[in-house]
């Protein structure tokens, strides 16, 4: 079905930490094991206000917020040889490299443009083949006389790209960004980086996705993306393991459908890097074999959860519990975003259908063959850190 036509746009414009790289969360990894020399334990509380920012506002804020006895140059300053240690650690966010390669194989001009010092923009994407060659310009923070919100950085990478404002889409995870955009009187799409904040971008940004997978070029009059099969679309395997714990107990009660829930401690890495939504894949238990799986990771905005959780639901009648048993997934593919529902029963619905999708899928040889994967049958002991 065609998608209702935005605005038709010639170029593209970027941000890269929180869009394209999840740098958002090696910097949280990096004061966790920072603040502890000022008697400070780092809980995440300041990541809604240092998104966007000058890496100098950024310290600033945390400066600030934990009342660290030091000025923020100062403190900046030893945290950045950290920081830079950890560059080469900083993963592509899901749906940036498809992105990217979508658009340069279409010769869509695009541009980077964030507030991290144009250095500190070479050197994190040096580490990511290909990316320098995608993006004709790259402007940033310290090339401008003010940064994000002032729409003076997206408006220079305009002029290089000698594209009009206005037949520019903008990218943006930040308030700042979305703001600065469309101060530039370009198009923005919002991709937010900070959970559950959705509701705050809506105003500002001409349209706001789950992620970088929802992007639909289409919409903007770019070429639209080739790669969904039967409602699925194909992502690079990624892996977790854990003992089954006994969840919110809705599942069977509430919704009939008996998900098994895994532990989160150990994985907030790999939390902070894949978004909400509903994936699918194999699951192998430790003592009962392999089978197929739909699976959702995020807030459960129906229940409004406050923390993101993992549930996948195996595709097989079992006769009872396996709390406490070993459960290894292997996730091969993408549904659909996370979102909420105006009743319990569009939800269960919704569910459903999501396991049809999969079940079909999974039959494909191109899922298929990822039942064999030996990390479904190894010991979750062993392979817990399989990548």
């Amino acid at each position: 079905m065609a998608k209702t036509l935005k605005k038709l746009v010639s170029c593209v414009i970027l941000d890269l930490d929180g869009t394209l790289l999840n740098t958002d969360g090696v910097v949280s990894e990096v004061l966790k094991g920072f603040l502890p020399k000022y008697g400070k334990q780092w809980d995440g509380r300041e990541a809604k206000k240092i998104i966007g920012k000058t890496p100098l506002e950024a310290a600033a804020a945390v400066v600030e917020e934990y009342g660290l006895p030091c000025g923020k140059d100062e403190f900046l300053s030893e945290l950045y040889p950290v920081f830079s240690a950890q560059l080469c650690n900083i993963k592509p966010l899901p749906g940036a490299n498809r992105l990217l390669k979508h658009l340069s194989g279409h010769g869509v001009p695009m541009a980077l443009a964030s507030n991290s010092s144009r250095g500190n923009i070479e050197s994190k994407i040096s580490y990511h083949q290909g990316w320098r060659d995608y993006f004709s310009v790259i402007v940033g923070g310290d090339e401008v006389t003010a940064g994000k919100p002032s729409p003076e950085i997206f408006l220079e990478a305009a002029k290089r790209l000698n594209r009009e404002p206005s037949s520019c889409l903008v990218i943006e995870d930040s308030i700042l960004g979305v703001t600065a955009g469309k101060a530039a009187g370009m198009e923005v799409v919002a991709v937010p980086s900070v959970p559950k904040q959705t509701d705050l971008y809506i105003p500002a940004a001409d349209e706001v996705i789950n992620s970088l997978l929802d992007l639909q070029p289409e919409k903007w009059g770019l070429p639209p993306f080739q790669d969904w099969i039967k409602g699925t679309l194909p992502t690079e395997p990624w892996y977790i393991g854990s003992p089954v714990i006994k969840g919110f107990g809705r599942g069977s009660k509430v919704l009939g459908i008996p998900t098994a829930n895994l532990s989160t401690e150990g994985h907030s890495s790999l939390l902070s890097e894949h978004p909400s939504g509903v994936y699918f894949g194999w699951a192998g238990l430790s003592t009962r074999g392999v089978y197929k799986m739909v699976m959702s990771i995020g807030w459960n905005p129906y229940f409004n959860n406050t923390e993101k959780t993992i549930e996948p639901w195996l595709l097989h009648e079992f006769n009872e519990d396996f709390y406490g048993e070993e459960l290894r997934l292997v996730i091969v593919g993408y549904i659909r975003p996370e979102v909420n529902f105006p009743s319990l029963e569009s939800l269960i619905a919704k569910i459903h259908e999501d396991r049809r999708i999969a079940e079909r899928a999974l039959d494909l040889p191109l899922y298929s063959k990822h039942k064999d994967d030996p990390y479904l049958n190894s010991s979750l002991h062993s392979e817990r850190n399989h990548a």
